[in-house]
């Protein structure tokens, strides 16, 4: 079996996958071909994660000083296996 394509997209990064939206939206027939995973390093182990993570400290450091806003909390745990889910 062979299929017949107007554009190859070669990665599935941030550029590549704009790149294949895009030619899909003025009607081109697109493949992508990738090695890894859609949406690339930032999408999947880089920037995005890191901010979830992020986020996850952030929450915790606010909780953590709550006193200074008057309010009585218990000292935050982060719940890895919790905060790794929400990145997923």
């Amino acid at each position: 079996m062979s299929a017949q394509f107007d554009l190859v997209v070669i990665g599935g990064g941030p550029g590549g996958y704009g790149a294949a939206l895009y030619a899909t939206s003025a009607g081109l027939n697109v493949a992508v071909v990738e090695k890894g995973s859609m949406g690339g390093t930032c999408l999947n182990r880089g920037c995005i994660p890191a901010k979830a993570f992020l986020e996850t400290a952030a929450v915790q450091r606010h909780v953590a000083h709550a006193a200074e806003f008057g309010i009585e909390a218990s000292a935050p745990v982060v719940n890895f296996a919790v905060a790794q889910a929400r990145k997923q």
